[in-house]
């Protein structure tokens, strides 16, 4: 039976430091391209114009009801062969994990406006508010409120999933614990860091989730 020895995931800290660095900007800007691209999103999906609610619940049902992993090497072997493109492994990953957590939060964000009161659209056409100004000022804020704790879950996932693109030659996280583990013969120790480091950042976020989820139910009630 193989020792257990974790002075060499300690001593590989720097690299692991490195990728983990990458690995926080890839989720980072992933959930910045979901958030900001999933509500115009959501709005497309309720739209009551046929061509766009279609299109927009196409993307939905595709990057929801096929594999991230099929997705990310779609997208970094067939997009540069397709278009002639060449980005950086980095910059794709935020891509495809971005357009991936657009279709989850879409989602959310449709579940939320749909969760609106009709009511308040009568009160605001009542009062004079125009379409945008109705989205901008009543189901934005709301929707955000509602879908909150979805979110969160959502970039909680896509954190987690960030490590798929070390299959890809990314050197996140995962990348580099691989390449410790292989260097060291010590996959034991390496891949029980890497699932406690990934245990430890996504815990607490997942206990905000339930936090605000529970707090929403009990407004909700009064």
């Amino acid at each position: 039976m193989q020792n257990i020895d974790f002075f060499f995931v300690l001593n590989a800290w720097p690299a692991l430091l490195q990728g983990l660095i990458i690995t926080l900007q890839i989720t980072f800007w992933a959930n910045v391209i979901g958030l900001v691209a999933g509500f115009p999103l959501a709005l497309l999906s309720s739209s009551s114009f046929l061509p766009a609610r279609i299109v927009a619940r196409f993307y939905i049902d595709l990057f929801r009801c096929t594999p991230v992993l099929v997705q990310v090497v779609w997208f970094f072997f067939c997009i540069p062969m397709l278009l002639d493109v060449f980005w950086s492994p980095v910059f794709m990953g935020i891509v495809i994990l971005g357009m991936n957590q657009t279709a989850f939060n879409g989602e959310a964000f449709r579940a939320a406006i749909q969760s609106i009161p009709l009511a308040q659209k009568d009160a605001s056409v009542a009062l004079g508010l125009g379409r945008w100004n109705y989205v901008r000022y009543v189901v934005l804020p709301q929707a955000i409120k509602t879908a909150t704790p979805v979110l969160i879950t959502n970039a909680i996932g896509i954190f987690q999933q960030s490590s798929l693109v070390a299959l890809v030659g990314v050197a996140d996280l995962m990348y580099q614990g691989k390449l410790l583990s292989t260097q060291t013969y010590r996959p034991i120790e390496t891949f029980t860091f890497l699932a406690a480091f990934y245990l430890v950042i996504a815990i607490p976020f997942g206990r905000l989730a339930a936090f605000l989820e529970y707090r929403l139910e009990r407004l909700n009630r009064i």
